[in-house]
């Protein structure tokens, strides 16, 4: 059975090594076949890999669209080293998306890293919330 991906105007969609970007109109394509395939949404790149998890998403995207797990390897498994030292609670997150790479399932992987980015935006945001605000002038009441 083919993936059916539609388009909107102007999105690019990665097959393979490919960009395919859409014209000015809504596009139906219907693909066939065993290739790495993310929207424009999906993709990160370097310089927006900005956190921790995003940096953990990039190289499991390299995994997925070069077909190859030893490609990030090391690098891989020092960021989710730093991670679960830093954030112990991403390690339920952290299991699955070794076990979705382990098992050679990749674009499962990368859902699960997209869990962790929203997990970590969560934490970041609920540290926030919690920090208490210091008095305007710097010095303690």
């Amino acid at each position: 059975m083919a993936l059916k991906v539609e388009l909107k105007p102007g999105e690019k969609l990665l097959v393979g090594n490919c960009i395919i970007t859409n014209s000015e109109q809504r596009t139906r394509l219907f693909i066939e076949g065993q290739a790495p395939i993310l929207r424009e949404k999906d993709i990160l790149t370097p310089s927006t890999a900005d956190t921790p998890a995003k940096r953990i998403y990039l190289a499991v995207q390299i995994m997925y669209i070069e077909n190859n797990t030893d490609v990030l390897r090391q690098e891989y498994f020092s960021l989710i080293n730093d991670m679960v030292t830093a954030a112990p609670s991403t390690t339920a997150i952290i299991d699955r998306i070794n076990n979705d790479i382990l098992t050679g399932t990749l674009y499962k992987a990368l859902k699960s890293a997209k869990q962790l980015i929203q997990y970590e935006r969560d934490l970041i945001e609920n540290a926030a919330i919690r920090r208490p605000s210091l008095p305007a002038d710097g010095q303690d009441s």
